[in-house]
């Protein structure tokens, strides 16, 4: 098993080893540590990234590892509070004395951080958030692999203007870096088209207290609402929403955790958009869109076979492939210098239709594209066809709408699902 529960009473017993120069490289092991939210009200966001992950790590380790050396994942709890997750990251760094920071979960935990990781010059690679904290200015020590969420919002507000023919569009997020984050994207992606949102309104992370927030949107009869927060609130909003204006729209960012999102409103699922990273891995059109997938469920089937399946695991082991592949470029004698340049030289791996992991010298994010789902039918299902879309809803296709300041090309993903 790849996973070392924190606390772990292994730490330094082989003295030898435990002084080797490069923190965290034994003869027989290399060690990496995750902080992430195994409890508390984002709970299945963490745990379904570090199943992910692990059946990666799992599998690899059963081949004999990268060089000899199996991979160790230790791991701490920090339930989505971000004072707990710098404890726990000062923790992997000097007591459990880790090589790289790996699958961190969340805006307001992980930018915490970034000091830490800065002053230690350790890397952070696979991060399941999508703020531009994380990317600019550029850090060598921070490797993202999947999209922004500028990018996801920017792509659902051309969505949302365009195909659906929205113009009053409002926001509701989380109060914290990430809700502001997602926020500020919106805005961005609006004032192209000379909009901006219609209203806004937030909640305090940890807290179902939507009530305000709904009041103040409602207020402004919005045709759809950008929503930036995490699947328990996000699902509470949209069932009192719906009981105000059943036509009402939903767009939700990716780390909505699509899956549970289904789970927790049943048969209130509908007209909800959620951008994702990867696509769902369960979807039989992902077989053909993202090939990946296919070696993920047998893996994930072997290593986790109680667990759910969601595109949250899939982006943990995604994730986990990354870590696995700079390690091999790194040779067998790594350090963590060499480590991030074995990062910067993944310049082709092919996941999927159109999607390429590739970073560089000063690009530290390996993918760009943003893929779209709907609720339908109590179910998560792949969209694809944004004019079957629309005439669902009962929307028209916007004549005239197109962005006054057109995004750099590939700003919405190079790949993208049209």
């Amino acid at each position: 098993m790849a996973l070392c529960a924190a606390g772990c009473d292994n730490v330094g017993q082989d003295g030898s080893d435990q002084s080797a120069v490069t923190p965290g490289v034994t003869s027989d092991k290399i060690r990496v540590g995750s902080s992430l939210a195994l409890t508390g009200h984002a709970s299945f966001l963490g745990q379904q990234t570090l199943s992910g992950a692990t059946a990666y790590l799992d599998y690899i380790n059963e081949q004999g590892g990268v060089h000899g050396r199996k991979i160790e994942l230790v791991v701490y709890d920090d339930r989505y509070e971000p004072p707990l997750c710098l404890a726990n990251t000062q923790k992997l760094i000097v007591k459990e004395n880790i090589f790289s920071l790996f699958c961190y979960v969340g805006t307001p935990t992980t930018v915490k951080i970034i000091p830490l990781v800065k002053k230690a010059r350790i890397p952070l690679l696979g991060m399941f958030t999508g703020a531009k904290a994380l990317r600019e200015p550029f850090n060598p020590y921070l490797i993202n692999v999947r999209a922004s969420y500028h990018e996801e919002v920017d792509a659902a507000v051309s969505r949302l203007v365009e195909d659906l023919g929205c113009k009053r569009i409002a926001v509701f997020y989380q109060y914290d870096a990430y809700g502001l984050d997602g926020l500020r994207g919106a805005e961005i992606s609006l004032l192209k088209y000379g909009l901006d949102p219609v209203a806004k309104g937030s909640y305090i992370r940890g807290t179902l207290d939507i009530e305000q927030a709904l009041a103040r949107i409602m207020a402004a009869k919005p045709e759809a609402v950008v929503m930036v927060g995490t699947y328990m609130p996000c699902a509470k909003f949209i069932r009192m929403a719906k009981n105000i204006q059943p036509d009402l729209i939903f767009y939700n960012v990716s780390f909505v955790g699509a899956e549970e999102l289904v789970r927790i409103l049943g048969d209130k699922g509908e007209r909800i958009i959620v951008s994702q990273v990867v696509p769902p891995p369960e979807l039989p059109q992902t077989q053909d869109l993202f090939p990946l997938a296919r070696e993920f469920l047998e893996q994930y089937a072997q290593d986790h076979p109680d667990q759910p399946i969601s595109s949250v695991s899939l982006e943990g082991y995604l994730n986990a492939r990354v870590l696995v592949e700079a390690l091999r470029r790194a040779g067998p004698d790594p350090t963590r210098e060499g480590f991030i340049r074995a990062v910067q030289s993944i310049h082709e791996m092919p996941i999927g239709k159109d999607a390429v992991i590739r970073f560089g010298p000063h690009d530290h994010q390996g993918l760009d594209q943003v893929y779209f789902t709907e609720i339908r039918e109590g179910k998560l299902r792949l969209l694809t066809d944004w004019k079957d879309l629309a005439r669902r809803l009962g929307r028209a296709p916007a004549q005239t709408a197109q962005a006054a300041h057109p995004a750099k090309p590939g700003l919405a993903g190079k790949g993208m699902v049209p």
